[in-house]
């Protein structure tokens, strides 16, 4: 029995320290009952509005509304074909300026870390307005475009072919080879010749086959790509700001053993680096996919709001609030709130897959007879 009381004394000890350390109960559940009051004000309230506004006239009139109306399917189209585009590009920026951020020092690394930011900090409007400075009519670029914009797309596809072969040219040249090659004994001057040469390649041939036409304007504003190109610019950061931190955390030691036992760029990337930032880079995805399926400011600017051409979905739903047809802009913002739903729950499941779990807590010795 004194050996219980002793027991019994260090829990006590342990729990009044517990006490003293918590915060008092009203003061915890007053917080969590604000937090949950404000979030359901602000977030809960509002999205079961919008369903509820949506489906106020029927299940047949919410279907009606959201595929029976021309103008809302092209809208529906055109955001998820806007959205891959910008998506795609920000998903290839990202991870080469994350690589090169987080593996090289060269001057103007700041610089260039700083920009990338820069989207954060513009308003999306003034975004909008820089493209049709650039492009429009009366912009820089605009009487070219207007007079002969398709001139330029030959030499434009020509650097893409050349940036493709530059990179399948470095991520496939091997560490070591047994009989070294013209390729590996002059790396640069082979990947200069090639460059030229694909240049050459695919701009004959693309004015061999006619591709582009002549003396015809290509529209930038008021068209797909200009709602592609804002697009890109407002959702520019996510992704390289999840995987600097990801790549500068793993440090380069796993890609310099890969390479020093003959592996491959190529092979380096997608066996050692890609594996690694995989699951910030699909977190990056997430976040740069939510914030280009509702973007506003930036495309409204740049799309001329013009039903069946321009407009996207957080466009329709403004004309068709404009307009008085509630239903129509209930049924639209519901169908943008599913698509943010899902985005929500996958990014939850990947939190918890990239959760560390809890360290194991040591083995209390075993009690003495």
């Amino acid at each position: 029995m004194p050996e219980l009381a002793t027991d019994a004394r260090p829990a006590a000890t342990g729990s009044r320290v517990r006490r003293a350390q918590q915060d008092p109960a009203w003061v915890r559940w007053g917080l969590t009952l604000a937090a949950a009051g404000v979030v359901g004000l602000l977030i809960v309230v509002p999205v079961v509005h919008v369903f509820v506004g949506a489906l106020s006239h029927g299940v047949g009139t919410y279907w009606a509304n959201l595929f029976g109306d021309p103008d809302t399917r092209h809208s529906i189209r055109l955001t998820l074909t806007v959205v891959p585009l910008a998506l795609s590009a920000n998903v290839l920026f990202g991870v080469a300026a994350a690589w090169a951020i987080a593996r090289f020092r060269f001057p103007g690394r700041t610089v260039l870390t700083a920009l990338i930011d820069l989207p954060f900090s513009v308003s999306p409007v003034v975004a909008g307005l820089m493209f049709v400075l650039i492009f429009g009519l009366q912009g820089y670029f605009g009487p070219f475009l207007r007079r002969d914009g398709y001139a330029i797309m030959p030499y434009v596809v020509s650097l893409l072919a050349v940036f493709v072969f530059l990179a399948v040219f470095v991520l496939t040249q091997p560490t070591y080879s047994s009989a070294p090659s013209l390729r590996a004994r002059h790396p640069r001057l082979v990947a200069l010749g090639g460059a030229v040469l694909v240049f050459a390649v695919a701009f004959a041939l693309q004015q061999a086959l006619g591709v582009w036409p002549r003396n015809e304007s290509l529209k930038i504003i008021f068209a797909v790509p200009g709602l592609v190109l804002a697009t890109a610019f407002v959702t520019f950061p996510f992704v390289a700001r999840e995987l600097i931190p990801v790549m500068e955390a793993i440090g380069d030691d796993e890609e310099v053993a890969a390479v020093s036992l003959g592996a491959s760029g190529w092979q380096m990337f997608w066996r050692v680096t890609v594996p690694n930032i995989k699951w910030g880079l699909a977190y990056g995805i997430i976040l740069c996919n939510a914030r280009a399926m509702g973007e506003f400011g930036a495309v409204y600017v740049v799309s001329g709001h013009i039903a069946g051409q321009t407009d996207t979905m957080p466009l329709r739903v403004e004309k068709l609030f404009q307009e008085y047809n509630l239903p129509g802009s209930f049924a639209v913002a519901s169908l943008l709130t599913l698509l943010a739903i899902l985005t929500l729950l996958v990014k939850a499941g990947l939190e918890r897959r990239v959760r560390p779990a809890p360290p194991a807590s040591a083995p209390e010795p075993a009690a003495q007879a």
